[in-house]
């Protein structure tokens, strides 16, 4: 059987501004584990998770052949209650936190999919298929008809009306089919199945609960449910926990690696391990390489909270310069339902930072964050620094200027949005109205990361699509599911 609750639409909506950093992907998280609360565990790994995606959250547990989901929009403390957890029993489970970077954000899309076409599955994707459309079109031909419009669904349908068994068989013939990037747990009757694209895009780590085994975007997910963090599953890896144990095969071969550089940057948490350093230790560094590549002239450094904070630290360490907190985040304001009206909506980003006059006043700042994108709200925060009585800001990005769309798992918006779009750094710094702006080097990105670029994907910065350039458009499925098959 099936199940999932419904809220109402309001859930999906988002009254205060954008935020200025790109759009989280999504988290996912599987775990085989008889004789523990499966629902529990999910639940607080998607709890660590949360940051990778706040427009809806989901679980599905298996007890004695029946697959049961639970997923909404919101935020995971928003969708489940003890109640809820309770009725999700099993040996195992999957869960899901998403932010929606193919199809819309509506509860259609909300995860895990659960489809029975053939072979009952529930899934949870992480990525972006650069080939959703052709499948799509494929599929609907065979006659398969779709509850939403996302790509992940797209992977859960191959995956019901494969022919070939057990589950980690269908998953080896599905695999070479899909194209662009996915990081995804599949939950069946008997097992839960972990595959990573031969490409590794997107994070996807394996790891240890006493005798069971677990599987997450992040290493965090681990640290909150007490589990060992073992490994990351490699590029082109089925990874299967069940009754039998666990299985491991190399599906696909890897042609090249090409790990998603943003999560070092800014997507994955600070206390994640990646690619074998700590990431709050490797934006630390970014932040030092910065400090030599672009000193200020300036009294004091502050960080954009709180992305911006390691890489400050960083940069006050080698620069010399004293660091405070210079703006106050509120930490509580990632969604609201309640429309502020006209007086309060100019007010709206004081929602989220508020400056501190009696640290900035009559001060130079070195302004830190890690990522500019449009520029919104970074002219914002200069002009309330000003406001405070800072006498000049000097803002320092840990990140080179992104100039170009993903097409691999991340909402960034289109060229032409992008403040860095044909706009040298000092015309960027004009346009936010601070003092200086300078980025830190794709060398020093590679430098603090430690890995080779060759590893890596940094398409956004360079233009260099590892996989193909693929689309922009995140709602291409919404434009064709109203187009009647063609007989």
């Amino acid at each position: 059987m099936n199940h999932a609750s419904r809220l109402p639409e309001s859930r999906n909506q988002d009254h205060f501004p954008d935020r200025e950093g790109p759009r989280e992907e999504c988290g996912v998280f599987g775990v085989y584990a008889p004789g523990r609360e499966v629902a529990k565990l999910a639940y607080f790994a998607l709890y660590a998770l949360q940051h990778r995606g706040q427009e809806s959250a989901g679980i599905a547990t298996c007890e004695g052949g029946h697959i049961t989901t639970l997923r909404d929009t919101g935020l995971v403390s928003q969708v489940f209650d003890e109640g809820k957890l309770r009725a999700l029993d099993g040996d195992m489970a999957i869960g899901h936190v998403r932010y929606s970077t193919t199809g819309g954000g509506s509860w259609e899309n909300s995860q895990p999919v659960w489809r029975d076409d053939g072979r009952e599955v529930a899934l949870a994707h992480n990525g972006n298929l650069t080939n959703a459309v052709e499948l799509y079109n494929e599929l609907r031909a065979k006659g398969i008809r779709f509850r939403g419009t996302s790509d992940s669904e797209i992977i859960a349908a191959l995956l019901s009306i494969e022919e070939a068994r057990p589950i980690e068989n269908a998953v080896e013939a599905v695999m070479p089919r899909l194209k662009g990037a996915y990081s995804t747990v599949v939950m069946t009757k008997r097992a839960v199945v972990a595959f990573r694209d031969p490409y590794g895009v997107r994070p996807l780590a394996l790891g240890k609960l006493g005798s069971d085994y677990c599987v997450a975007s992040e290493s965090c997910a681990f640290d909150i449910i007490g589990a060992e963090f073992l490994r990351e599953v490699q590029p082109g890896e089925l990874i299967s926990i069940g009754e039998r144990g666990i299985e491991t095969r190399q599906v696909m071969p890897s042609p090249r690696r090409a790990h998603c550089v943003f999560e070092h940057i800014y997507f994955s948490r600070p206390d994640t391990r990646l690619e074998g350093r700590v990431l709050q230790e490797v934006r630390g560094r970014m932040g030092e390489i910065l400090a030599r590549e672009a000193p200020a002239d300036a009294d004091l450094v502050i960080a954009v909270p709180d992305s911006g904070n390691p890489a400050a630290n960083g940069y006050a360490r080698v620069s010399g310069l004293p660091k405070d907190d210079g703006l106050i985040k509120n930490r509580y304001v990632a969604r609201t339902f309640i429309q502020p009206g006209q007086e309060l909506r100019k007010h709206g980003l004081r929602m989220k930072f508020n400056p501190l006059p009696e640290i900035v006043r009559g001060k130079r700042l070195v302004v830190v964050d890690d990522s500019i994108v449009r520029g919104n709200t970074t002219k914002q925060i200069v002009g309330m620094l000003r406001d405070a009585g800072a006498t000049e800001v000097h803002l320092r990005i840990s990140a080179p200027p992104i100039r170009h769309p993903c097409h691999y798992g991340v909402d960034m918006h289109t060229r032409e949005e992008m403040v860095a779009h044909q706009r040298t750094p000092e015309e960027v710094a004009a346009e936010v109205g601070a003092d200086s702006l300078a980025y830190l080097s794709i060398e020093g990105v590679y430098e603090a990361v430690g890995t080779p670029r060759e590893h890596h994907c940094d398409a956004c910065f360079t233009g260099e699509y590892p996989l193909g350039e693929g689309r922009d458009d995140k709602f291409a499925l919404e434009a064709i599911a109203t187009v009647p098959v063609q007989s």
